[in-house]
C-alpha cells in the first residue's frame, strides 16, 4: 500500500514534431500520436497506459501544444485514461515545461513527487518501468533529482550521456543508484564507444524530483524561467477541458531544455541504471532497431512486397501498395502525398530534407493531406485553380462551427449517416444520396445528429479554397474566427 505522499505525480511533455520521421509524421501530426512501434496504439497512448497503476502514479498531467489538445484529449479518452492538459501558447522547449509541471503539482503539495516523461518513446517492459520509478523514489523523497540512466546497447552517437559517480546517499532500495559525475553531450561514435567501456548511460530524460527541490534549482540556475512559469500559471484560463497557459508570460521564458537549464548545474543529480527495452524512435533507423523483422531482416508495415530486398524498412500507410526490388539496407515510408527513400544508414538526415522542403514552400512538409479536428476529420482528395474536393468525416455528436466563406461555395454529399444541416438560419436533415448546396457567404453549420460516424463528400468552387477563407461565427470549440 501506498499513502498519498509517495504517489508519483506523472507529466507527459508532448510537444515536438518528429521531422526526422517525416512523411509519417509532420507538424499536423507529430511521431507521438502515430501507431510506430506497435500497430492501434500512439506512443503517446503507451506511455499514458504505463502511468496506470493507481499505487503507485497520481492522476498524470500533459503538457502539449493548443493546435494538439483534442488529438491529445481524443488519445486519452481511446485508452481511458483521465489527465490534466495544459496548453502551451508556443514552444520554449523543455525548461518552461517542467517549472509549469512543477508548480502544478506544487500547488497540490509542495513535496509531491514529480515525475517528467517524454510522450515519444518506446519501452519494451511497462513493468519494469513502474518498478525503476519506485525505485527511484527513495532517492528523490530524499533531495535528488533522480534521472533514469539507460544500459547502452550500442556506441549511439544520437543520445547524450551520463556518467555516475559516487554512491547516492538516502537511496535505500535504488540498487546501484549514484550521484551524476557529469552530463555529456551527443558524442562521436569513437567517444561514445570510450563512454560506455567507462560505464556511461544513456540519457533518457526521465526526471524524478520532490516539487519544492526543483523549485529551489530552477530559482538558483534559472529564474527566468521559473518567473515566467510563474506568470503563465497565474493568467492561466480554463478552456473546456484545458488550462491555458498565459501567452505573454509564457513567451517572455527563455528556450532551453531542462538539461541546460538545471541538470548540468545542479550538485543534486542522481542517477538509476536501468535495463529495460527503450527507444526514442527518433529516426527510422531507430524504428527499425526495435520492429519485429522477417527471416530477412526487413520490418514491414501496411501494403508492402519486397523481393530480394534484405534489412530494411518498409513502410505503407493507407490503400498505397509500396513494392521494394533488389534493395539492401533502406528505408522506404508512403504515405498518400509524399514517398521518402533513403540509406538506413543516412535515415537521420530526414530532418535537414524537411528544412529544405519548408524553405521551397512545399506544403508536405508540415501538413498531411489528412487533418484532424475536434469534431472528426478531413481529407484532400483533389484540388484545381477553382475547386477542391474533400471527405469530411464527423464523429457522433460532432459540431462544425457555424461559419461562412467570402470566396467559395460549397456542395454536401452525404454518403453515410445523416447530417443536420443549418443554411441562413434553415435547419434540415439530409440523408445517405443526399446533397446540400451552400452559396458563397452563407451562414451555415454541419452536425452530426446520429449514433455513427457521418461521411461526406464535400466540393468547393470559387476564387479561393485556402482553410483562412473561414469566418467562424460561433463555435463550441472555443476557435477562433479565420
Amino acid at each position: 500500500m501506498s499513502y498519498a505522499g509517495d504517489l508519483i505525480h506523472p507529466v507527459i511533455l508532448c510537444g515536438g514534431s518528429g521531422t526526422r520521421l517525416w512523411p509519417a509524421s509532420r507538424e499536423s501530426f507529430p511521431k507521438q500520436f502515430i501507431p510506430l512501434a506497435e500497430p492501434g496504439r500512439s506512443s503517446f497512448q503507451a506511455t499514458a497506459a504505463r502511468l496506470s497503476d493507481p499505487a503507485t502514479f497520481a492522476r498524470p498531467a500533459v503538457i502539449t501544444a493548443n493546435d494538439a489538445r483534442f488529438l491529445v484529449a481524443e488519445q486519452l479518452t481511446q485508452g481511458g485514461v483521465e489527465a490534466d492538459i495544459l496548453l502551451e501558447p508556443c514552444r520554449r522547449d523543455s525548461a518552461p515545461a517542467v517549472a509549469v509541471a512543477t508548480l502544478h503539482a506544487a500547488a497540490r503539495d509542495p513535496q509531491a513527487l514529480v515525475l517528467i516523461l517524454p510522450a515519444d518513446h518506446a519501452i519494451g517492459d511497462a513493468a519494469a518501468f513502474g518498478e525503476a520509478a519506485r525505485a527511484a523514489r527513495a532517492g528523490a523523497r530524499a533531495g535528488h533529482i533522480m534521472t533514469l540512466g539507460i544500459a547502452p546497447t550500442s556506441p549511439s552517437t544520437a543520445y547524450g550521456y551520463i556518467q555516475p559517480g559516487s554512491p547516492l546517499p538516502g537511496a535505500a532500495g535504488a540498487t546501484g543508484a549514484r550521484a551524476v559525475a557529469r552530463f555529456l553531450e551527443k558524442p562521436d561514435a569513437a567517444r561514445a564507444a570510450g563512454l560506455i567501456a567507462e560505464g556511461a548511460l544513456w540519457n533518457g530524460g526521465y526526471f524524478l524530483f520532490r516539487a519544492d527541490v526543483m523549485l529551489d534549482e530552477l530559482e538558483a540556475h534559472a529564474p527566468a524561467v521559473l518567473d515566467a512559469a510563474r506568470a503563465a500559471l497565474a493568467g492561466a484560463v480554463r478552456d473546456l477541458d484545458f488550462v491555458r497557459l498565459g501567452a505573454e508570460a509564457f513567451g517572455q521564458a527563455p528556450q532551453i531544455s531542462i538539461d541546460y537549464a538545471v541538470m548540468e548545474r545542479t550538485e543534486r543529480a542522481g542517477v538509476l541504471p536501468v535495463g529495460f527495452p527503450w527507444s526514442d524512435i527518433g529516426t527510422w533507423g531507430a524504428l527499425w532497431d526495435i520492429a519485429a523483422r522477417d527471416g530477412d531482416g526487413n520490418a514491414l508495415r501496411g501494403r508492402v512486397a519486397l523481393q530480394g530486398t534484405r534489412n530494411s524498412l518498409v513502410h505503407s500507410t493507407g490503400e498505397i501498395l509500396t513494392t521494394v526490388v533488389g534493395l539492401d539496407d533502406v528505408v522506404v515510408v508512403t504515405t498518400d502525398d509524399a514517398v521518402l527513400v533513403a540509406s538506413r544508414e543516412a535515415a537521420g538526415e530526414v530532418k535537414g530534407l524537411v528544412e529544405g522542403l519548408r524553405r521551397r514552400g512545399e506544403p508536405e512538409a508540415d501538413a498531411h493531406r489528412l487533418m484532424y479536428r475536434p469534431w472528426g476529420s478531413y481529407q484532400r482528395i483533389d484540388i484545381g485553380a477553382r475547386f477542391q474536393v474533400k471527405r469530411i468525416t464527423v464523429k457522433p455528436g460532432g459540431r462544425l462551427s457555424l461559419q461562412k466563406h467570402h470566396h467559395r461555395a460549397e456542395h454536401w454529399i452525404v454518403v453515410r449517416g445523416t447530417a443536420e444541416v443549418t443554411i441562413d438560419g434553415v435547419v434540415r436533415l439530409v440523408h445517405e444520396n443526399e446533397a446540400a448546396y451552400l452559396p458563397i457567404g452563407c451562414v451555415h453549420r454541419l452536425v452530426n445528429p446520429g449514433k455513427i460516424p457521418l461521411e461526406l463528400i464535400e466540393v468547393q468552387v470559387g476564387s479561393y479554397t485556402g482553410e483562412d477563407d473561414i469566418i467562424r461565427i460561433e463555435d463550441v470549440y472555443g476557435r477562433g474566427g479565420g
